[in-house]
């Protein structure tokens, strides 16, 4: 099993307990239009992430959607050649994730709605999937590269919503089709819809733990929903799944209030989080569980994509907590963990 985090690059490294700020790496060339951004510094970037990845062990990556700056923005048309201009760079960047045999995706914003029922929306939406596939193309990518995108909204509507995310899937070009897979999230399609999009296009599903446990109305255990989706992708590739912990600690809320003088003042607050917000780290006793009860059936192997604030420090983390209780014997060893 692969383990991968998303985007964000604290750099912790071999320091196992501090971070120090000024040791994150930039995931993307993140300067304002004006300033003439382009996919080539993001290049350089992420080479440099690449280079830590295989010197921390890590064999996965999500890279930042914003990988090549405004690269479909509708009304910055000097931006739109950017894959084209740096064609050469971009093999050379996958050449190098595959020397260090660095499995990547992209995960577009939640603004990209397949589903949407604004037809101008959907078309943006369209050319934004288009683009994403285009980079892990452009980098020579195999096919256990994604681009992983949620259905979309309901809008008073769940069928009719679903039934526009198959048509649109089923009119996308096959370059795109290839690299799109869908994911349950925790609001609005459950893993049993996803299953259905599944059914309708043969398009992959991601499993997100955390998104099920939040949204499940049909009462599907995680082990029977984990194994569903695994069956999803071709036989020749990995499957892939999100993995995360709910926060558990209170978020500070600053309002302004009116005092005994009359005076406005600042006032903070302690909010319990909503379950489907991630925590900084995985808990490494839930893991623990949640793996107990996935590893014992007849399912493929699969990567591990984990969700946490704290990115590749809460990876190297958990490695070395569960490597702790495999010491013990409380848990089996987990093949490439």
């Amino acid at each position: 099993m692969r383990l991968g985090f998303a985007v964000k690059v604290l750099g912790a490294g071999g320091n196992q307990t501090t971070v120090d700020p000024v040791s994150v790496l930039k995931s993307n060339d993140a300067r304002r239009w004006q300033s003439e951004p382009h996919v080539r510094q993001s290049i350089e970037y992420v080479a440099e992430i690449f280079h830590y990845l295989y010197k921390s062990d890590i064999h996965m990556y999500r890279m930042s959607s914003d990988f090549a700056p405004y690269l479909t923005h509708p009304d910055l048309p000097q931006f739109h050649h950017q894959l084209t201009e740096a064609a050469s760079e971009l093999a050379e960047l996958g050449a190098l994730a595959r020397k260090y045999d660095i499995r990547l995706s992209l995960h577009p914003s939640q603004y990209i709605l397949l589903n949407a029922l604004d037809e101008e929306v959907a078309r943006k939406s369209i050319l934004d999937l288009n683009a994403q596939a285009q980079i892990l193309d452009s980098m020579g990518c195999g096919p256990e590269a994604v681009v992983v995108t949620h259905v979309g909204g309901v809008y008073g509507e769940r069928e009719e919503s679903l039934k526009r995310f198959i048509s649109r899937y089923k009119n996308l070009p096959e370059a795109t089709k290839r690299r799109l897979v869908v994911e349950n999230d925790d609001v609005s399609f459950s893993h049993s819809e996803t299953m259905k999009i599944h059914e309708a296009t043969g398009c992959p599903v991601i499993f997100d733990n955390l998104h099920h446990f939040c949204l499940n109305p049909e009462g599907v255990s995680m082990r029977d929903a984990l194994t569903a989706a695994l069956g999803t992708w071709p036989e020749s590739v990995i499957p892939k799944i999100h993995y995360s912990s709910p926060s558990t600690s209170f978020d500070v809320v600053e309002t302004k209030e009116t005092g005994n003088t009359g005076r406005a003042k600042t006032v903070q607050k302690w909010k319990v989080p909503p379950t489907k917000a991630h925590s900084d780290f995985i808990d490494p006793m839930e893991f623990a569980l949640f793996w107990e009860a996935v590893e014992g059936d007849k399912r493929r192997s699969f990567d591990m994509m984990l969700e946490a604030k704290a990115k590749d420090v809460a990876l190297l983390k958990l490695r070395r907590d569960i490597a702790r209780q495999i010491e013990f014997g409380a848990m089996r060893p987990i093949p490439g963990f």
